[in-house]
């Protein structure tokens, strides 16, 4: 232990006096007329720091296995998931070991602060950026773990979630060894940027990556080619992603508290680690993150047709539906819920779909990995979503004439599933992960925030689901208003008779205590618009049913304004009488319907001003 001691010293005042030459280098690039000089010293520091890093390495690996590292894995606890410890050699360590074990550590760390260093000046000397790497100290411990492992990874490569568990149990075991032991020593390194436990827990994210990349998914990719066995790929494709997302989930729970698993690409620049994920291997491989997303896509219409089978699928359980007397003092229209918006069950199976897609790529290191998987998966899920509620729509038959009451119903439904969805796409664009990858999409594509017309990711999608419903919900105003019109034409051609009746007689003066009553051929069109607007006052969410009531409200008014009945003198009285019934039939849905019918209101007038003038 004392020749250990003595070896261990000499390399810091070795490493010492390259950092001494490392300065002097930095002043002599000061001067460019010294630039041989300059590039005799850099070839001589780099050789001697070739055999100094090749010495120090070669006496910690010593080190590290005259201490039983690494320890010996008990893969039958595994097995029978009998999770107990496994013993730390690293904390197990004490005295003189402790000490020779510490100072290799130092020298070790002090060899890469060099090197780093070197190649720091080197590369901005090119006009290049350095990324910091991950410890070697940190590797050393990794490397003589990873060949026992990946012994018994081969031979579980049928069930995966052995080998999830056998990573796992491996890393939550040691890391509080080496964050306890480790951490002292990478702070007294003053390598202030670096964290012990999350660089262990990245190695071993690594190293499971990387068995994976190479023994598992590179078979399945291999195999997904073949339409007979595509099935059975796929399902264990997905089986590997769901263990996958519980690995990072555990990962997150042992260090939570200083491993960010979800840190933003211009955060990550610089840092080894990034966000911490088995799906790195998706990052490497684009070919296999399109066929992921394609399994999840057919997956996710899989399951979409399923929810579609259900007899609930279209139902719309809320608390409107028995509802027959409407206040509206305390009508709302802060919508949020699929409830508030009175949208079908499917709306909500179809956003979970997605969700879940979107979740299951969260921790995806690189951004625009992220976001070519969610165009390519859930995005286009949502497209399939639109056919089916467009679908929906385009098969319910309504008729002008004699529109269904169960067709106008399935068509609301539709209308609020793609508002709801709509209001949903709009919160999701307003997350931060969602922000980052709009900011990345339209950096990629030259666009910056001036030249993007819309900053949300989701903005396509919303504008089509927008247009949908407005598109839908117009058809049904249209039906209304043609179907007013004409169990309406009997009304005015009623009243045009009446008057040509009443100009050809001597002139009838009616009691202004007369009781008038309604015209009989306007109560149909009055009793038929009144239980539609019922109808949808219980089906369409309360922000559609303002804008439908009012659009009809001004349709029937243009309609009455065109009929002609404002030059009708003699049935003035029967006239306002027939159209206060028809703003009854607007009365519970504002306090003065009257006001959202200007043109009869004025035509209204005139028929009382000629009446005074005779």
């Amino acid at each position: 232990m004392q020749d250990s001691g003595t070896k261990q010293e000499k390399f810091l005042q070795a490493i010492k006096a390259l950092n001494d030459l490392e300065v002097l280098i930095d002043l002599l690039k000061l001067r460019p007329q010294w630039h041989r000089l300059l590039k005799s010293v850099d070839t001589r520091v780099d050789k001697s720091l070739v055999i100094l890093r090749r010495q120090v390495f070669a006496d910690h690996r010593a080190l590290l296995t005259s201490l039983g590292w690494p320890p010996k894995l008990s893969t039958s606890q595994i097995e029978r998931e009998k999770f107990s410890g496994l013993p730390n050699p690293l904390v197990l360590m004490q005295g003189d070991k402790r000490k020779s074990y510490s100072n290799s550590f130092l020298a070790l760390c002090a060899v890469q602060h060099l090197q780093t260093r070197r190649e720091k000046r080197q590369l901005n000397l090119l006009g290049q950026n350095v990324c910091k790497e991950q410890l070697w100290a940190i590797d050393e411990l990794v490397s003589p773990i990873a060949s026992r492992l990946e012994y018994h990874f081969s031979k579980w490569v049928d069930q995966p979630e052995l080998i999830f568990a056998l990573a796992y149990k491996t890393t939550r075991d040691f890391i509080v060894g080496v964050d306890d032991v480790l951490q002292p020593l990478i702070d007294r390194a003053r390598l202030g940027s670096y964290s012990a436990k999350e660089a262990w827990v990245y190695a071993m994210v690594q190293l499971l990556s990387e068995f994976l990349e190479k023994r598992i998914f590179s078979a399945l990719a291999e195999r997904y080619k073949e339409k007979e066995i595509k099935s059975e790929v796929i399902e264990s494709w997905l089986h590997l992603i769901d263990l996958t997302v519980v690995f990072d989930k555990q990962l997150r729970s042992l260090g939570s508290s200083e491993i960010n698993l979800f840190l933003g690409e211009s955060e990550r620049v610089g840092s080894s680690s990034g966000s911490i994920s088995v799906l790195m291997l998706f990052c490497k491989r684009p070919d296999w993150l399109k066929i992921w997303a394609k399994i999840e896509l057919e997956n996710g219409c899989k399951k979409l047709k399923t929810d579609l089978k259900h007899e609930r699928a279209w139902l719309v359980d809320d608390k409107y539906q028995d509802e027959l007397h409407f206040d509206t003092k305390s009508e709302h229209f802060l919508l949020s819920t699929r409830i508030d918006y009175r949208a079908p069950l499917i709306a909500e199976s179809a956003l979970g779909i997605t969700w879940e897609m979107v979740e299951r790529c969260q921790t995806m290191p690189a951004t625009s990995a992220r976001i070519q998987f969610v165009r390519s998966a859930a995005v286009r899920f949502l497209w399939y979503f639109f056919k089916v509620l467009l679908l929906q729509c385009k098969r319910t038959e309504i008729l002008p004439d004699n529109p269904d009451d169960d067709a106008l119903v399935r068509v609301s439904g539709s209308i609020n599933a793609a508002k709801y969805v709509e209001s949903k796409l709009r919160q999701w664009s307003d997350d931060v992960n969602f922000l980052e990858m709009k900011v990345a999409e339209n950096d990629t594509s030259g666009l910056g925030k001036d030249e993007s017309t819309d900053f949300s990711f989701f903005g396509e999608e919303i504008k089509i689901l927008a247009e949908l419903a407005t598109n839908w919900l117009m058809e049904i105003i249209s039906v209304l208003l043609r179907q007013f019109e004409t169990l309406s034409r009997a009304f005015v051609q009623k009243l045009k008779h009446d008057e040509q009746r009443l100009e050809g007689s001597a002139h009838v003066e009616v009691s202004a205590a007369m009781d008038l009553s309604i015209s009989v051929e306007f109560i149909e069109p009055l009793d038929v618009l009144r239980s539609h607007l019922v109808l949808f006052r219980m089906s369409l969410n309360p922000k559609d049913f303002l804008d439908l009531w009012r659009c009809v409200a001004e349709g029937l008014d243009h309609f009455i304004s065109r009929s002609g009945i404002q030059s009708l003198d003699n049935v003035s009285s029967q006239f306002e009488t027939d159209m206060q019934a028809l703003f009854s039939v607007f009365q519970p849905f504002c306090v003065r319907p009257d006001a959202f019918f200007p043109c009869t209101r004025e035509t209204l007038k005139l028929l009382k001003m000629n009446k005074g003038r005779r």
